[in-house]
């Protein structure tokens, strides 16, 4: 690392090699010279091989990674064109081919090509990593399937439900942002050989009016490409539209992550579940006690920046005037790497923290302890009923009795002593072990269907989606760093 100067976080921090490389200047350059190589090939195998030789398209093929980048920078430098100093620097490594690289090509030809080049790839990649996170939050969901915890609304106590089943909730977003990857995917074609303004008028040229020969030219070129479709119309670019759609799914995952990483805070906070907390890890530089949720609030932070890139490309797209201008290029440069680098660092993340999270029982069972008398009131009234009370008399004297053990729990500070009340009212029915026994047997049943909710989740939703991608399940990610 060079530290004299400034280092993106991104590439020295959050991301892994693999997604580095893809958007890479190697990478890209050479992904040019292959969109070279296929115009070329697809050019001498349509009819105009006496124009373009097998020769020249065999030199070309031979040189892809044999980059002279030093001379390119020169090049650019002089001309102050980034395209035409590789199409330069490339035919000084290619004699023969030098007077047919590019024929008939804009500028757009190798940079959208080789942008849905990458971003295909890059999607490849983070479809990878989220079913590993879902496969992780599904084995943690089965695992704690009937460990009935505390359910929150408005962050204030409800009814139980299962740490299995919250977890589910987050599964059931990632799946949705999976559908919206796989639609993307779908969505994500080749630019192709369109000419300057998209009318393909100098290819028309090339092949003497011959349209088909045209058409042809700009499905092969694709097919070479590794796309299965082309776009039917472009104006210079592809159009925007698909990158602001890209952001909106990226973002999507970014949006799952943030929900989950400020639950785990927050639980973290109640101490009944919690990230992985490394061996010699410091929770604090002056607090030597803390275990702070530093993967989670980092998840939220980079979370948090790839939702706000969408705005980005929206305005991007927005602003396209006609069939292009280059008000799209600077923005781009940065916004097209960094929201696939912030996915990758996202789901990074998420994959390292659902790996090894920690439960605390006891913690949860406290926390139970501490409101299940009050949500055992109906359950109580019910029973004094059944053996003769008034209903509307025991209704008034549980809700006194629930009102001031309220109140002693937020004003003195003492556990809730709601059953010890209830058990010394002679006009209660029962005893206070007997009310006890009430609240612990019925405890589960709080958590209605959570259980089988759970199973018949995983069963019937998730097993046959992870199915699809079984190839991609066992990434692990323990490493991830400060």
């Amino acid at each position: 690392m060079n530290r004299d100067v400034y280092q993106e976080p991104l590439v020295s921090r959050y991301t892994s090699r693999e997604m580095q490389e893809t958007f890479s200047e190697r990478t890209k350059i050479e992904t040019w010279r292959q969109c070279w190589v296929a115009l070329a090939e697809a050019q001498n195998e349509l009819g105009l091989s006496d124009l373009v030789t097998q020769a020249m398209v065999d030199e070309l093929k031979a040189n892809v990674h044999n980059i002279d980048f030093e001379l390119a920078d020169q090049k650019e430098k002089e001309i102050r064109h980034d395209v035409m100093a590789h199409v330069f620097a490339y035919g000084v490594k290619c004699p023969t081919a030098e007077p047919i690289i590019h024929l008939g090509a804009t500028s757009q030809f190798v940079v959208c090509n080789t942008d849905l080049i990458l971003q295909k790839k890059a999607l490849q990649i983070i479809t990878r990593q989220l079913v590993n996170v879902i496969a992780n939050l599904a084995r943690f969901a089965r695992k704690h399937k009937e460990l009935t915890t505390l359910g929150y609304t408005h962050y204030q106590p409800a009814q139980p439900t299962t740490v299995g089943k919250r977890n589910t909730l987050y599964i059931q977003d990632l799946l949705i942002d999976l559908d919206y990857i796989e639609h993307l995917g779908s969505q994500i074609k080749a630019r192709g050989v369109k000419g300057t303004v998209g009318t393909q008028a100098t290819f028309l040229e090339l092949f003497k009016g011959d349209h088909d020969k045209v058409r042809q030219l700009d499905e092969l070129v694709a097919k070479k490409l590794g796309f299965d479709d082309v776009f039917p119309v472009t104006g210079q670019t592809y159009t925007r539209k698909l990158d602001m759609k890209t952001a909106e799914t990226l973002a999507g995952i970014g949006a799952t992550a943030h929900k989950f990483a400020v639950d785990l805070r927050l639980l973290s906070n109640l101490k009944v579940q919690e990230e992985p907390f490394a061996k010699h890890q410091v929770g604090s530089s002056a607090m030597a006690y803390k275990r702070n949720p530093m993967r989670s609030e980092r998840l939220t932070s980079i979370s948090r920046k790839l939702i706000g890139l969408v705005n980005d490309f929206s305005h991007t797209y927005a602003n396209q005037w006609f069939e292009r201008t280059l008000d799209d290029s600077a923005i781009r440069r940065m916004d097209i790497p960094q929201v696939f680098l912030l996915t990758d660092a996202i789901l990074r993340l998420f994959l390292n923290i659902t790996n090894d999270m920690v439960v605390y029982p006891k913690q949860i069972e406290r926390h139970l302890k501490l409101e299940l008398p009050f949500m055992a009131t109906e359950k109580i009234l019910m029973a004094c009923v059944k053996w003769g009370e008034s209903r509307q008399e025991m209704h008034e004297i549980i809700k006194n009795h629930s009102v001031a053990a309220g109140k002693a729990v937020k004003e003195e500070g003492k556990d809730n002593d709601l059953l010890e009340r209830l058990g010394k009212d002679n006009k209660i029915p029962f005893d206070q072990k007997e009310l006890e026994n009430m609240v612990v047997t019925s405890s589960n049943l709080f958590a209605g269907r959570a259980t089988q909710q759970t199973e018949e989740f995983l069963r019937e939703v998730v097993e046959e989606r992870l199915e699809k991608y079984k190839n991609f399940l066992g990434e692990s990610d323990a490493t991830v760093s400060v």
